[in-house]
């Protein structure tokens, strides 16, 4: 029997990257899982791709930052569920990388609309359900870049701080109601985020590659699976005396 058998979890940004490595784990470990992303045909193909190995997951399209959107698949996936347990913030988005003098409003806008204002709004619309349920776990994809500066993505960065203290400010309300709010902070994983920050490198991919390995004390870059590894075990019960924790996977980065 899996650590997470009887349980069901939302994943925002689902289709891909961490969220597709952590679809994969939850429905290793037993969950009922609930992908969405805006990605239709990624998110229904790794749906399909779990279902086939007899694990249980559905996938509905989802834009973080639509109120209105996260309300309606919500209520869907607690019908379908019977339940919601837990919810991985995973949606998120690298935006422009120019120091803050040059960036616009809008550019600015856009990563906060989605990596501040979509964890935001999915906590405030499953807290019900999980209060529903008797409680939950709430894990939260901050970053590296929202513990420490590097003089690049200035967007993001404010963004991933902010992540960093709602988690913890959140993990005081709900601690009540026995939903747990932890963050998980990656270092550079390769995901096709990563990669497309590569390619708009001046390197190659392979040199702009090699380059973030150097910057890892343990040698090398992550992979998705090690954050999903990290993820499982925070929506499972075996972290059930934590939260408003900070879960670093960064191989050894911030030690530094």
């Amino acid at each position: 029997m899996g650590r997470l058998e009887n349980k069901s979890i939302i994943v925002t940004g689902g289709a891909s990257g961490i969220g597709k490595e952590t679809c994969l784990k939850l429905a290793e470990e037993g969950a009922t899982v609930a992908i969405t992303d805006v990605q239709k045909s990624e998110g229904e193909k790794l749906a399909k791709n779990i279902k086939s190995k007899d694990g249980k997951a559905r996938y509905w399209n989802l834009d973080v930052t639509d109120e209105d959107q996260i309300k309606k698949v919500f209520s869907e996936i607690n019908d379908w569920a019977g339940a919601i347990d837990g919810i991985v913030n995973n949606a998120g988005i690298s935006g422009t990388n120019k120091p803050t003098d040059e960036i616009t409003k809008e550019e600015w806008d856009k990563v906060m609309d989605v990596n501040v204002d979509g964890v935001f709004l999915c906590t405030k619309h499953v807290i019900p359900y999980m209060r529903e349920a008797g409680g939950g776990s709430i894990i939260n994809l901050s970053s590296i870049y929202g513990i420490i500066g590097n003089k690049d993505l200035p967007a993001y960065h404010a963004s991933k701080g902010a992540v960093r203290v709602m988690t913890k400010n959140d993990a005081l309300i709900y601690a009540e109601d026995n939903i747990r709010v932890n963050s998980v902070h990656p270092g550079f994983i390769w995901t096709p985020l990563v990669e497309e920050l590569a390619e708009r490198s001046d390197e190659s991919v392979e040199e702009f590659r090699a380059q973030l390995d150097t910057l890892h004390p343990i040698g090398h870059v992550g992979e998705p699976r090690d954050i999903a590894n990290g993820i499982a075990f925070l929506a499972s019960d075996e972290a059930k005396f934590m939260t408003g924790s900070e879960l670093v996977i960064d191989g050894g980065y911030t030690a530094q």
